[in-house]
């Protein structure tokens, strides 16, 4: 007998070589608190996220990032002002991103300061409230 439980995603794990910097951008992109234990730093969701909301772990390397990445987190705007939350984030230090998009995608393209992509949403995925 199959089990009915699945898997949850419950961390997005991001290699970085400046966690101090990465911690920052991202805490301040996602409203998130940053927790240092002395090792790579742990983002925590707000105390408003809702529950499950998934960590962020900024794991240290050496290298830099090559290519374009093969996942990337895709972020929502609750209050639905994409164009506003681009500006703030560009203003974090994002840049705009050109990864072969026409123009008429429902989404915007930016990477954070180490070159990571990730997009933001022009609307969610009609199954999630919010």
């Amino acid at each position: 007998m199959v089990s009915a439980v699945t898997s949850r995603l419950a961390q997005w794990t991001l290699d970085v070589i400046d966690s101090r910097k990465m911690a920052l951008f991202w805490s301040r992109a996602l409203g998130y608190e940053i927790e240092h234990d002395g090792g790579s730093p742990h983002l925590l969701p707000p105390p408003d996220a809702p529950p499950g909301s998934p960590t962020v772990w900024l794991q240290e390397t050496g290298e830099p990032k090559a290519g374009k990445n093969r996942n990337h987190p895709d972020l929502h705007v609750p209050d639905g002002e994409v164009d506003d939350e681009v500006e703030r984030l560009i203003g974090l230090g994002a840049t705009p991103v050109d990864v072969g998009q026409k123009g008429d995608e429902g989404f915007v393209v930016l990477a954070d300061p180490e070159g990571n992509e990730f997009c933001l949403l022009y609307r969610r995925h009609p199954q999630q409230a919010g």
